[in-house]
């Protein structure tokens, strides 16, 4: 089996929601693999420099260094780390994440083609990222998914819903938070039972925000913080849609959750999103920043339980296809053929 140093933000245990390099890592170590992990030191500089340190202490050892690759300042990392592989001579594939990477193609230009180009090869979750890269020439992006172990995700089939609303993210602007108070008080119009609850640590400020807002507005929004998976789960329990309200996207994990949950997804058509919901069929999708649609589409489910059935039924099927069990033999693949 071959070694292989993992780069990203291993700050699931500093209060930070758990990202890839917190899922995957462990999974290949129980394949075989052996890994090592750079960083989970949490003030910035200094995880950049222990990446870049021991990425150089690494460079008889690993065979391949996998880096989580993002759209916001954690994207210089992923191009810091990728020139210093090239000048080890370490192969390195960066897994791409950040919803708003195509915009770094016209901002960045010169930066992504030589991280790209000199890529062992290049992994994309989905194939909104695969297209925009296509589009800009570069070719040897393959597709592996995000996964979930379907068997921790028990499907709860909800023949009649309340207006319960959940939300799971990450409080920072490009998810937009404030838009699901902007639905929960459209949707408190006509169901004055109507209540949220949210889910994640805050990023940017944002959640002082929405706080301050749910309090003028005098709305029923419970807010957790950071929850630990196996929590957010059990919680999800409680309430009966789901809705994600990002301005910018990738492949999110969270809608996934929900779908294999049984949980009715309403969501921002950005990004990766529309490859994974077929809008009226497995979900419903929506603009940015059109609270007035989303509210519609929920008041849509809210007075239709067949088709709740319906849609939460072909979301646990679309779910299905992310199930760890299908997408392993794509990392086998590459890392042994």
């Amino acid at each position: 089996m071959k070694n292989i140093l993992y780069i990203g933000n291993k700050l699931a245990g500093k209060g930070r929601t758990a990202t890839t390099i917190d899922i995957l890592g462990p999974l290949l170590q129980k394949e075989g693999f052996k890994l090592r992990y750079a960083s989970s030191v949490k003030n910035t500089n200094a995880r950049l420099l222990h990446m870049m340190r021991l990425t150089f202490l690494s460079r008889n050892w690993a065979h391949y260094v996998l880096i989580d690759t993002y759209s916001t300042r954690n994207f210089w990392y992923a191009i810091t780390i990728g020139r210093l592989c090239k000048s080890l001579k370490i192969k390195y594939i960066p897994i791409l994440h950040g919803g708003n990477l195509p915009d770094r193609l016209s901002k960045n230009p010169k930066a992504i083609q030589a991280f790209i180009n000199n890529a062992h090869t290049v992994v994309s979750p989905s194939d909104y990222l695969i297209d925009a890269f296509a589009k800009a020439d570069f070719k040897q992006l393959i597709k592996i998914p995000n996964h979930i172990d379907l068997n921790k995700y028990s499907f709860k089939l909800r023949s009649e819903i309340q207006p319960r609303l959940l939300w799971v993210r990450s409080f920072a602007d490009i998810y937009n938070p404030e838009m699901a108070l902007e639905v929960l008080d459209l949707i408190s119009e006509n169901y004055p039972n109507a209540k949220l609850c949210m889910v994640g640590p805050d990023k940017d400020g944002s959640m002082k925000k929405c706080i301050s807002i749910a309090a003028q507005k005098n709305l029923s929004v419970e807010f957790t913080g950071l929850l630990d998976k196996e929590d957010w789960i059990s919680l999800s329990k409680n309430y009966d849609l789901f809705i994600n309200t990002s301005n910018f996207d990738n492949l999110p994990v969270s809608v996934i959750e929900a779908m294999a949950l049984g949980l009715p997804v309403i969501s921002t058509n950005v990004g990766g999103i529309p490859f994974l919901i077929k809008n009226g069929e497995n979900g419903f999708l929506t603009p940015p920043f059109k609270a007035v649609e989303m509210a519609n589409h929920i008041n849509e489910l809210l007075e239709n339980n067949q088709l709740v059935t319906g849609v939460a039924q072909n979301a646990r099927t679309t779910a299905k296809n992310f199930n760890w069990d299908k997408v392993k033999g794509l990392w086998l693949q590459l890392f042994e053929g």
